[in-house]
């Protein structure tokens, strides 16, 4: 059994606010805390009024303060978007507030539109060096020498783990030559899904981070009593994604019993197109799904994610499957490794 474990990106629904979002974050990762997932990642994203985990890091010790085992990290951190030492600092304060639970997935894309990416000021010269921008933050990690004249206080000598997340190949054959774990997106961009796995095992070089490559993949989980109920609740998430990809990002709607009343056939297609792993439908239909997931990508670790819009459903899914996740898990290997 391979460990399971979440994305968040901290929805805000129609007539909810941040704040309400924030808080039923914490419930979310507190049920699986004690359900045994093994990590709770939170995904950076700009000018999104639908998602309130923007300021990744500090929503991070938010829901680290919380829990209790369960590990937190990022989903990540859009490096280009900020100084690796700025990341150093951040995330060297979360080790040591939460030491052996925090988590650092990077990202190479800005997490937003190109305005707001201008907005941040880095990203268009961070993009290019992201490669160099990686091998920067973790040597921050990295005990300082007796003379350095810059060093990451809180950070230095903490060697938080660090993962690359990506939706193409180029992470994928970056975090293979530096001998890092790697995540793929692959709940929102499954094209190049099993080319990226298989780049990452085929270029993988051992490291004194990780021996041997550790791969993680996403997938969409709306699990609920009934297969029609499952569907039910990814129907959110289906207008969410047909919204966006109008240039109209709003906050999330509540589901619907028939999908083909509020979108067209295009925007349908499109959706479907982007959510095609996705495990949707009854407890049976949803182990399943996710059995025939795990067997085609090979995968070390499962991630699962779902926008839904009932904090209650969301956690309910959690629990639907919840036998699968193995139960009061110490960190995995991965974790320990660094």
């Amino acid at each position: 059994m391979i460990p399971f474990s979440v994305l968040d990106l901290s929805p805000i629904v129609e007539g909810g606010d941040a704040r309400r979002a924030l808080d039923e974050t914490l419930a979310f990762a507190q049920a699986a805390d004690r359900l045994g997932y093994e990590r709770f990642w939170l995904a950076e994203h700009h000018n999104m009024p639908g998602i309130a985990s923007a300021a990744t890091a500090l929503v991070i010790g938010h829901v680290a303060a919380g829990t209790e085992r369960i590990r937190v990290g990022s989903g990540g951190v859009m490096l280009p978007n900020h100084a690796p030492l700025v990341v150093a600092e951040q995330f060297g304060t979360l080790e040591t507030l939460f030491p052996g639970r925090i988590d650092l997935g990077l990202g190479r894309a800005p997490g937003t539109d190109g305005a707001t990416a201008r907005a941040l000021r880095r990203y268009f010269e961070g993009a290019d060096q992201f490669p160099r921008d990686v091998v920067e933050l973790i040597q921050w990690f990295e005990p300082a020498s007796e003379n350095q004249p810059v060093r990451a206080v809180p950070g230095a000598g903490l060697r938080v783990p660090i993962w690359l997340l990506g939706s193409s190949l180029f992470s994928a054959q970056l975090a293979g030559q530096l001998g890092l774990p790697y995540a793929f997106a692959s709940h929102f961009a499954p094209e190049l899904l099993l080319e990226a796995l298989a780049l990452y095992r085929r270029e993988f070089t051992p490291s004194d981070r990780l021996a041997k490559p550790y791969a993680m993949a996403a997938i969409n989980v709306f699990a609920a009593d009934t297969d029609a109920e499952g569907v039910r609740l990814s129907t959110s998430m289906q207008q969410s994604f047909a919204r966006l990809s109008t240039g109209k990002p709003g906050k999330l709607p509540p589901p619907v019993d028939d999908i083909t009343t509020v979108l067209t056939p295009q925007q349908i297609e499109g959706a479907r197109g982007r959510l095609l792993y996705s495990a949707v439908g009854g407890p049976d239909t949803v182990r399943r799904k996710l059995a025939d997931f795990i067997a085609l990508t090979g995968v070390d670790e499962l991630m699962i994610t779902g926008m839904m819009f009932d904090n209650a459903a969301r956690i309910r899914s959690l629990e639907g499957f919840g036998s699968a996740a193995p139960p009061d898990r110490s960190a995995s290997s991965v974790s320990e490794s660094g």
